[in-house]
């Protein structure tokens, strides 16, 4: 069995804050507000009227219109971000690397717009009127499977589904399909696009989310006394990984190298997070990548905004990380463009690696006065410039599911 080194040559990102890695990117360095009232629907009913929605997206520039009326929304955003994270790496894909690239590209709920829409085809008019497209847009290994036949990628291909922590897992497991030599690179990540009539009331009537209608600039406030509950975002976060010697071969540049993945279950809750579960997570990443808590430098938290998670994804931190939690930069980018679900974990991942390359690190937005619960150093209200070595990202999902993972700044 080998154990290769892994590093990023490629990012793609489609958000509420930008449709490219650069514009999110100098967003998120300024602090900027991605939520705003729901067009996406008529939310007038719904108890929460606001999330953080993907603007001005144009699918077409990514495929042509016929063939995107055969995907759902997820899938849309993951294409584009895929397809970005390729351009962005120079990686080429040919006849003779094909079987050696693959793509694991998850989606916490998969195709809801398209189950909105067949669903009223069918009560509405009867069964001959949902489409025969339905089961094949609706899935959620779709996105996976659509990206393998747009860019001919013919390596392992799969889709994790892990609600929130999807993203997270994706990319942890493509590390490990690397690393063991069943491929030389992947594309790894999540998407979602569940800002749709049903999805949204079924998390409203879970009072999960915030019900702040009339201040979506100060909604999402993670760590915050005041929080109420999280912001829905949507949108999709794309990563090339690859074998080191592979991307050194052919001159790619390399942003970061991927080092500790961490998982874990807390056998727990349906919905609440355990901090035992979660700071498991975090020491298994830290195990993985070999190194003690010292060396991390910032972390990217799950801090989702909710009244029950914050503090106890603090006192995770404190857990696995022991007297060097309060020496640590830890932010919420969901401060700024809510919480994808389960492409969170890609485009956090994303800021991880932009925070090493840049010497940044990003704000925590809204964070006016800190729950007493949640005393660690959460960089408010504005960025920071810092050297950062190795960077950590959490992500936490419904059912218990948690990820881990653990980026360095490269050194061959």
């Amino acid at each position: 069995m080998q154990d290769r080194r892994v590093v990023i040559t490629g990012l793609g990102a489609v958000t509420p804050l930008g449709n490219t890695v650069e514009e999110y990117w100098e967003a998120v360095k300024q602090g900027r507000n991605g939520v705003g009232p729901i067009t996406h629907f008529d939310a007038s009913q719904h108890s929460t009227r606001i999330a953080a929605e993907v603007k001005n997206f144009d699918v077409t520039r990514f495929v042509d219109a016929k063939e995107a009326r055969r995907m759902d929304m997820f899938v849309q955003y993951a294409m584009a971000a895929a397809k970005m994270a390729l351009s962005d790496s120079g990686l080429t894909i040919n006849e003779h690397n094909a079987t050696s690239i693959g793509v694991l590209i998850g989606s916490g709920i998969g195709g809801v717009e398209t189950w909105e829409t067949n669903d009223l085809a069918l009560i509405n008019h009867g069964p001959r009127r949902v489409s025969p497209f339905f089961v094949p847009m609706l899935i959620a290994n779709m996105a996976s499977g659509l990206i393998a036949i747009h860019t001919g990628a013919k390596g392992p291909n799969m889709a994790v589904v892990t609600a929130c922590a999807t993203a997270g897992h994706s990319i942890g497991e493509a590390w490990h399909v690397i690393k063991r030599g069943d491929a030389d690179a992947m594309l790894a990540g999540g998407s979602e696009a569940a800002i749709r009539p049903l999805s949204y009331a079924g998390f409203c009537s879970m009072k999960a989310v915030t019900t702040r209608n009339d201040d979506p600039e100060h909604a999402s406030r993670p760590f915050d006394k005041d929080r109420d509950g999280f912001v829905m975002g949507e949108g999709s976060g794309v990563l090339i990984l690859e074998d080191l010697e592979h991307a050194k071969k052919r001159g790619a540049k390399i942003y970061a190298e991927l080092v500790g993945y961490g998982l874990s279950a807390d056998a727990y809750d349906m919905v609440a997070i355990d901090a035992d579960g979660a700071a498991r997570s975090m020491k298994n990443a830290l195990r993985s990548a070999g190194i003690g808590p010292e060396k991390i430098d910032y972390i990217n938290a799950h801090g989702t905004s909710t009244p029950i998670g914050d503090p106890e994804e603090t006192k995770a931190i404190k857990m696995a990380l022991g007297d060097h939690a309060k020496k640590v930069a830890v932010s919420s980018t969901k401060s700024m463009i809510g919480h994808l679900l389960g492409a969170a974990g890609a485009v956090e991942s994303i800021v991880c690696i932009k925070a090493i390359t840049d010497g940044v690190i990003p704000p925590t937005r809204n964070l006016f006065e800190p729950d007493p619960e949640c005393d660690l150093d959460y960089v408010p209200h504005t960025a920071r410039e810092a050297k950062v070595d190795y960077a950590m990202n959490n992500s936490f999902g419904f059912g218990g599911q948690n990820a881990t993972l653990i980026f360095r700044r490269f050194e061959d």
